[in-house]
């Protein structure tokens, strides 16, 4: 038996809704997927940290906050930074496989900010 307009119509409705209800899940998964990556990039950026400088291990959260603002969020830490990023932009240049860094403006802000420290 042929459909009608209306049922034709609500078989539509339902697929929309399926398809977002899939896409949602998707953003969500999208979502998990990167706080995943963030969670294991910091993790492993601060183990790497504390093997050069087992001190770190004892000191309070404000503590190693002082020594980050100290030792690093200054001129001196950024045209470091700079000079890495930039020798990784030359070798990206040259491997155009690798990711692109994020720009000096994006890590000053972040630095200056003082909410996010990533290295």
């Amino acid at each position: 038996m042929p459909k009608t307009t209306a049922e034709k119509i609500a078989d539509k409705d339902e697929q929309i809704r399926q398809i977002l209800n899939e896409k949602k899940q998707l953003i969500q998964k999208q979502k998990q997927d990167e706080k995943k990556a963030r969670n294991h990039r910091l993790c492993k950026r601060h183990a790497t940290l504390e093997s050069m400088m087992p001190e770190l291990i004892t000191i309070t959260d404000e503590q190693y906050k002082t020594f980050l603002e100290k030792a690093v969020c200054n001129d001196y830490g950024r045209d470091k930074l700079t000079q890495i990023i930039a020798q990784g932009a030359n070798t990206n240049t040259s491997n155009p496989t690798q990711t692109a860094t994020p720009s000096n403006a994006a890590l000053s802000a972040k630095a200056d900010g003082g909410a996010t420290v990533e290295g």
